[in-house]
């Protein structure tokens, strides 16, 4: 292909990222969410315990420690997540998923299933696998 590189690829991917971003978050919006609020709940609903370092949530969300901070005070206000000290250092807080937040989870899930299905229902099996493989491949990678 004339004019295609790596660099084209990359700008590509980054404008799908965004383009996707905003279409999560207006959608994410009708449940007063955003993107990155409900990636929070998410990683902290697959937590064990739903409970983490405040510090490992913003490394999974892709946040700063003082970033997160900022995102997590208002979840805090609204009830979707505690954050309490550790019992074993005082300078580790961790944040934990409450039953609000597990349910807003639940109900923000099927918005976000649906923006999926809309997204991916052109693909059949195999090209979704290939998709999520080349995808986690660049994760890695990046």
């Amino acid at each position: 292909m004339p004019g295609f590189d790596d660099q084209t690829l990359l700008t590509a991917m980054m404008s799908l990222n965004m383009a996707l971003q905003k279409r999560l978050n207006a959608r994410l919006s009708f449940h007063g969410l955003g993107w990155t609020d409900y990636r929070v709940l998410q990683v902290l609903a697959a937590r064990p315990e739903q409970t983490m370092r405040r510090i490992d949530l913003a490394e999974q969300v892709g946040l700063t420690a003082s970033g997160v901070t900022r995102l997590l005070n208002p979840m805090e206000k609204i009830g979707l997540i505690d954050k309490q000290a550790s019992d074993h250092d005082a300078r580790v807080s961790l944040v934990s998923l409450t039953a609000a937040g597990q349910r807003m989870l639940k109900e923000s899930s099927v918005t976000v299933a649906d923006l999926a299905c809309q997204l991916f229902g052109g693909l059949d099996t195999r090209q979704r696998r290939e998709l999520n493989q080349a995808l986690d491949a660049l994760a890695s990678a990046a």
